[in-house]
Order: C-alpha cells, then structure tokens, then sequence
C-alpha cells in the first residue's frame, strides 16, 4: 500500500522466521538498524513505521538513531514490555549493545474478568508501577512521529499513551500529531489493506467500520510524515 504511494517500503520480519527469535524476546534493535542504513542509501528520507510490538520496536529505535526522519506508531506504547522465555521468566523484547533493554514488570497479580480477556487494564497498572528506565524517551525522538490510537483499543490503552508521547513531545518542541477515533481497536486498518486476522485470543476493541475510517482519516498524516503528499 505504501509503494502505491510512492514510498520506498521495506517488510521487515524481525520475530518468527529463520534465524530468529520464535516469539518477541531479545530482539536486537540493532537488526531494525542495519535495515534503516541499507535503506538510506537509496532514499533522501528514511521512516519507520510500526503497530503494537512493532510500534514499541519504532519508537525504541528512533531514540537511538538520528537518521530516522520520520516514524509513524500504530497502538503506541510509552514503556518497553517483556515477552516470556521457554522457561517462563520475563524477558526484555529488545537488547541494544548487548545488553536487555529495560522493561515494565507485568503486575503478577492481576487476572483477567472476560473470556476472551481485554489486557488493557493490567498494561494499566504495569505501567503505573514501571520503574523510569523503562519508558521510551520519545522526547528524544528528533524526527516527525505520528501516533494513530483507537479509543476502544482492549489490549493496552494506546490513546492515553499517544496523548502521554505528544505531551511530553512538545515540552521539547518536537513535531507530533494524534490520530484517534473513539469507536477504533488496536488494529486500524489502511485503505487497501485486509483486515487482520490471527494472533493471540484476545479482546482488540473496536471493530472493521471504525477500525477501517481510522485508517482512512490516518492515511494522510502517515504519508505526509514519510515525505509523501496524500
């Protein structure tokens, strides 16, 4: 959908694949880098876009590298999260340098109250116990960021998070736009592009018509930020 634009896009696979980490632990951010710099070769504006884990990916990245003009965060998060090993302990998502990024401790008490659950509530209170060094320090951030946010979101409360980011921005004067609607899940939906299906059982909140216009009315913020007129 990009290309159709007249964007450069490259599909990264950074979980899931040969060589890789089968599930979202210690991933190195430095994986995201050699993309970002094989891709500036070729291009005069470098953007990385990205949704949920992606977003966090995004975000954590464009902190460390100040090539990065540009990065568009679909469900954003302000906190780095773990994954679980094959052994069951909390797992940073990220390593940079070697070392496991930081990460908010999921809260070991909370359960769920629905089947299938809504995680929103303990990301919540995760993030309200997170030590600092976990937040992402999206103030850092020098290029454009884009934060496109359902208001239904169920998995994580990705809409005060992207208020949270834009508020923080722009104590710093760093350019940054919202996109929300209300009704919206976690899963905003681009014109020309498929619904998503798969993944976790879990509640996403909103649903295809509310997911689909946020992705309509987002579509010109995401392409002006990668350098493209809608």
């Amino acid at each position: 959908m990009l290309a159709d634009h007249g964007v450069s896009a490259v599909a990264f696979r950074w979980f899931g694949g040969p060589g890789l980490p089968s599930t979202p632990i210690g991933v190195e951010l430095e994986s995201f880098v050699h993309v970002i710099d094989a891709l500036a070769t070729t291009v005069d504006r470098v953007g990385i876009v990205g949704s949920s884990f992606g977003a966090e990916a995004a975000l954590s990245v464009a902190v460390r590298v100040s090539s990065v003009r540009s990065v568009v965060a679909f469900a954003p998060t302000t906190h780095v999260w773990p994954g679980r090993s094959d052994t069951g302990e909390a797992v940073s998502h990220w390593t940079w340098e070697g070392r496991p990024v930081p990460f908010a401790p999921m809260d070991p008490e909370w359960m769920p109250d629905a089947d299938p659950p809504a995680y929103r509530s303990w990301y919540e209170v995760s993030a309200a116990a997170a030590p600092d060094d976990a937040r992402i320090r999206c103030e850092e951030i020098v290029g454009d960021v884009v934060l496109v946010a359902g208001g239904d979101d169920q998995v994580w409360p990705s809409h005060p998070w992207a208020l949270d980011i834009e508020r923080r921005r722009a104590a710093h004067r760093r350019p940054t736009s919202v996109v929300s609607l209300p009704d919206a899940g976690h899963r905003p939906v681009l014109p020309g592009e498929r619904p998503p299906v798969g993944g976790v059982r879990m509640r996403r909140g909103g649903h295809r018509a509310a997911d689909a216009a946020l992705g309509r009315i987002a579509l010109p913020e995401v392409l002006s930020a990668l350098g493209i007129g809608a």
